[in-house]
């Protein structure tokens, strides 16, 4: 069973690093309150660990 996590959108992007927007929108994240789910890989906890002031996580089962 892979574990997976839940990632969504909280906080805007106005006015952030261009790097940071990039890694959002590599994520998949679009507009505020977007979220996806992504299994949970050491490349995807890296993504989410540079915007992690951005962000909210969430571990699903599934």
């Amino acid at each position: 069973m892979i574990k997976q996590v839940k990632i969504t959108l909280c906080r805007s992007l106005i006015g952030r690093p261009q790097d940071q927007r990039a890694t959002v929108r590599a994520l998949g994240l679009g507009k505020i309150n977007s979220s996806v789910i992504k299994a949970d890989s050491p490349s995807v906890r890296g993504m989410i660990a540079k915007v992690k002031h951005l962000v909210a996580v969430e571990t699903v089962a599934g």
